[in-house]
This record gives structure tokens, sequence and C-alpha cells, in this order.
């Protein structure tokens, strides 16, 4: 994770995207990437920019929180700002983070973000307890080390192959290895991450791994991976 949350701040109310920015720029731990009341600017933040956390109105005249919401939900975390308490329902269907009520006073957006920080470190720390924490489908999903096999880099998403299943994830291959033990994965290209134990032999430019696949080694990480069958001198 970076040091800071990069966050985005979407309301059709000017006043409320200044006093929600206000707030924001008063906690060093968030960096605002995007304030504003146009939904298709903020899009095209979404889309070509990391933004970690999203504070977003419901009611809006292009497109709606909920809409929006139903399109981006994969790719990032929420916390609506509303006047209308009767949303609450419907945004919580989509596992938003937090839902703050308007007017919405400093203490209660701060405690907002706080509760944010501490989903980060509850699911997003490193496999110190043998699995980690991925998001997909809405949900969380916890995932042992031991049962990885290896990893896919996808378009926007990364596979996790498993011995049990294969689960689908909005995370790029940099971040996940972060997480992952460097005694225990090694990556061999630009789209696999394999776990060492799952290697049963190396062969010219591809591995194979124990149920038989074959999956290239990229030039950029043969090096890497001589050095790890290499012995030290």
């Amino acid at each position: 994770m970076s040091s800071t949350i990069k966050c985005l701040i979407l309301d059709d109310e000017p006043l409320a995207v200044r006093l929600i920015d206000d707030y924001a720029r008063q906690l060093p731990e968030l960096e605002v990437m995007y304030a504003g009341t146009q939904v298709y600017q903020a899009m095209l933040v979404l889309k070509s920019q990391q933004i970690d956390l999203v504070f977003l109105d419901i009611q809006m005249p292009e497109l709606t929180g909920i809409e929006l919401m139903r399109h981006f939900n994969q790719q990032h975390h929420f916390i609506i700002t509303s006047a209308y308490q009767e949303y609450a329902l419907d945004a919580f269907q989509f596992q938003v983070v937090d839902f703050l009520l308007k007017p919405i006073v400093f203490d209660r957006f701060r405690q907002s973000v706080n509760k944010f920080i501490q989903w980060q470190q509850n699911f997003t720390r490193t496999a110190d307890n043998g699995y980690i924490f991925v998001r997909a489908d809405r949900q969380y999903h916890q995932v042992a080390m031991d049962t990885i096999i290896y990893i896919e880099a996808l378009k926007d998403y990364i596979r996790i192959h498993t011995t049990q299943n294969t689960i689908l994830v909005w995370e790029n291959m940099k971040d996940i290895l972060d997480r992952l033990p460097a005694k225990e994965f090694i990556r061999i290209h630009r789209s696999y991450i394999v776990s060492l134990k799952q290697v049963k032999l190396i062969e010219n430019n591809r591995v194979q791994l124990q149920n038989a696949n074959w999956l290239p080694i990229g030039e950029t990480y043969r090096k890497v991976v001589v050095d790890w069958v290499t012995p030290p001198a």
C-alpha cells in the first residue's frame, strides 16, 4: 500500500464538495486526486489513476452513485455521503466502507476514514499468518499461502490459481507480490508469479509446475530464476 490514501470526491453540490475536500486536506493520510461535481470527469480519473477511496454522493443528475458503484465496485472502495438515509440499504449491498449522513461534521468524517485505515491494516497486510485476504465479487476471501499454485496477470485483474479454485481479483502484480512472502513466491514473467514449492522442474525458458502445467520464463526475469536455482559459492 502507498503511504497516503489516494481519494476522489464526487458530489453534485459544490458546497458539499468543498466541505469534504476541506475535511480531507486536514488529514495527512489522505491525498485528494479529484474533487468535483462532474461525473464523467471523475470516471476518467477512476479509470486512469489508482484511487484507493471514493467519497460519493448517491443522488446525481447524469449518473447515480448506485450506478457508478455498480460499474466500479470491484476496483474501488466507497464511503457514501448522502442527505437521504433511505439509500443506506442499497449502498451497503455494495460493501461500502461507511455511510455518512449529511450534514457531515469533521469528527464523523475522520471516524469514517479511520475505519477504512483499520480495514487496510486487517486485510492488506503481508501473509504473516499464512494467509492473505483478497477482494473479489464484492467479498473478502481468505487465501492460504500453501494452496496457491501460481498467479496470472490479466488486463485489469489478476487470477489466483489455488489447489481448490481460481479467484479473479482486482489488484496488480506488484502489489500482490509485495504481500507475499519473498522466500515462497517468485515472479518468473510479467504475467506469472509462482509458488516456489509448486515448481517441479526448470527447462530452458520455461517452468513446469507440480500439476504438470508449463509457464514461460520472461527475459527480464531469467536472472531472478537463475539466481534462485544457483547455489551460493
